[in-house]
């Protein structure tokens, strides 16, 4: 079973509202920017539980889904 793990995103808003989230700081501090936002829907995060507006989002090359839930942002983590 995964878990959420929260992180402090940085986001750009647009003109029409539209939010973008430009970089994602880890648990331990690490910071990572996202290369490419590939997808924005609304979607359940089937593996550590919940829902929310789901940024299929392209970091460090690899496909990561980030979720924004009332203005907190996590990602599916594997449980330790």
């Amino acid at each position: 079973m995964a878990r959420r793990v929260y992180v402090r995103v940085v986001v750009e808003y647009d003109e029409a509202g539209g939010v973008h989230p430009l970089r994602i700081a880890w648990e331990d501090g690490r910071a990572f920017r996202v290369e490419r936002v590939l997808d924005v829907r609304r979607a359940a995060a089937t593996k550590a539980g919940g829902q929310g507006m789901r940024y299929t989002c392209r970091i460090c090359g690899k496909e990561t889904y980030l979720f924004e839930d009332d203005g907190r942002w996590f990602v599916e983590a594997k449980s330790r």
